[in-house]
């Protein structure tokens, strides 16, 4: 199965809760509310220090899909 790049996702548990998730490397999920990132990578010292620089550049990106999506629905 061919996954897109992102999906939305909502929980009714937790309502103020907007989630984007990413399915390709790395992997993870972010809550726009909050901007938490959970990684479902497993990361050595060297890995870190290269996702951090990169964290920034996938919260943008997990953003604009978000914000794409939502405007399809305004139209």
């Amino acid at each position: 199965m061919q996954l897109p790049k992102f999906i939305l996702g909502d929980n009714t548990d937790y309502p103020n809760a907007i989630y984007v998730i990413h399915t390709e490397f790395p992997r993870f999920i972010i809550n726009l509310e909050d901007d938490d990132v959970e990684w479902f990578e497993d990361f050595d010292e060297e890995d870190e220090k290269e996702l951090s620089a990169e964290t920034e550049n996938m919260i943008k990106l997990a953003s604009e899909f978000y914000d794409r999506e939502i405007s399809m629905y305004e139209e």
